[in-house]
């Protein structure tokens, strides 16, 4: 099976311009490629991780891929599936994050001379002049068929800023630039970009001519990745600091059911006929298919021996033994602590098991909140020192463990 049809059959192409084009380019490796990511935070998270990978297959079949980062388009925030205004952040805040997803990136994605290359659109967004842009781009945009745009029409109830609306003009000239400087000609973006896609393959048919449309492909993948990256607990990064190991293999290892095979075909680099033969498996097999995609995508993103550790620590705690060596933890200060105690609605916020006491509070109420395998009975119970000496295996619901321990 050549790349562009596993590309298919693994469920991640939902949308193209040209497709008998698009083929011929990605299956002879002669695709120059770009996909954006906007720097709004100082690491990549799992609704990334589609983009990545898929990323990694094209460039080991030939075709040269173009990270884009939006240095640029972050100082105006796309509005796409989004019903309020995102908040501005500084061009230093911009900049510490395009350091760090590049680090992130190089885990995946080979850099180099003819090979992979970064780019951030501030490099030529910021030096342009705003006569120019309106004489020069802003013609060849209706304002009308914007306005029909879905990532515009979420936001017309609450209103559009005008800041907002620059949004899809900037993205359409990324493509246009990329294409005339860097000799890209297919763009990659979730569903919810598909209209701002459009626009740049238009833009550069009206500015370079209709020649120049044939070699302009725009591909949409499909935006099962949207929906990744979010727990209960806030999002699931990339950056080891952000979500250990073993939460990262803890997230992937709770996936539903329902979705498992899915993100096994998406995400993993097994071989589809593999992952077929998972095709009617329940039941208990269904966990062991999560444990191959928790231990795959964990080894892709932490390397094998983090993968090792995170699997071995996740079936000593599901099996009752006591390996916690993995487990994620968090250092409690003696000054944290009331008359030799914390109470355990302070100490999950502390370790990041709920956001406030009144969600603690409601975990604990529910029955969902264990110390050291034992329910906790009510909100007013607390830890002492000599527990956090030892360490307080603390676990929320099924599937989350958590270590306290004394600073």
């Amino acid at each position: 099976m050549k790349l562009y049809d596993e590309l298919v059959a693994r469920g991640l192409i939902a949308q193209v311009t040209n497709e008998d084009e698009i083929r011929e380019m990605i299956d002879g490796g002669k695709a120059t490629f770009y996909i954006g990511f906007d720097p709004t935070a100082d690491s990549l998270h799992v609704g990334h991780f589609m983009a990545l990978c898929l990323m990694k297959r094209l460039q080991m079949a030939g075709n040269k891929p173009i990270a884009l980062i939006g240095g640029g388009t972050a100082m105006i925030g796309d509005p796409s599936g989004r019903t309020d205004m995102r908040s501005m952040m500084t061009k230093e805040t911009i900049q510490h994050n395009c350091d760090c997803f590049k680090k992130q990136m190089e885990r995946f994605i080979e850099f180099g001379e003819g090979k992979a290359q970064m780019v951030n659109n501030a490099d030529w967004l910021l030096d342009l002049n705003y006569v120019d842009v309106l004489r020069e781009v802003g013609a060849c945009f209706s304002v009308n068929n914007m306005l029909r745009a879905e990532c515009y029409k979420q936001r017309m109830e609450k209103g559009l800023s005008f800041l907002e609306f620059n949004y899809m003009i900037m993205q359409s000239y990324d493509f246009y630039y990329l294409y005339q400087h860097y000799g890209c000609n297919m763009q990659f973006g979730g569903n919810d970009q598909w209209s701002n896609m459009l626009g740049g393959t238009e833009l550069i048919r009206r500015k370079l001519g209709k020649d120049a449309h044939a070699m302009t492909i725009t591909l949409l993948l499909n935006s099962e990745g949207k929906k990744m990256g979010k727990t209960a607990s806030g999002a699931v990064w990339l950056d080891p600091n952000k979500t250990t190991p073993f939460e990262f293999y803890q997230y992937w290892r709770n996936v539903e059911d329902a979705d498992v095979l899915k993100c096994i075909r998406m995400l993993t680099f097994l071989p589809l006929e593999q992952i077929d033969a998972m095709s009617d498996w329940k039941d208990a097999q269904l966990n062991t298919a999560k444990e191959i995609l928790a231990y795959e995508l964990t080894k892709l993103v932490h390397g094998e021996e983090e993968a090792e550790k995170a699997q071995l620590a996740a079936k000593a705690l599901f099996m009752g033994g006591g390996d916690d060596a993995n487990m994620p933890t968090t250092e409690i200060s003696v000054d944290a602590l009331n008359d030799g105690k914390i109470g355990i609605l302070s100490l999950m916020v502390s370790c990041g098991l709920a956001a406030s006491n009144g969600e603690a509070r409601r975990l604990v109420q529910q029955g969902g909140v264990f110390v050291n395998d034992e329910k906790v009975p009510d909100h007013t119970f607390a830890v002492t020192e000599a527990m956090l000496r030892d360490g307080v295996k603390i676990r929320k619901g099924k599937k989350v463990f958590h270590k306290a321990i004394i600073a």
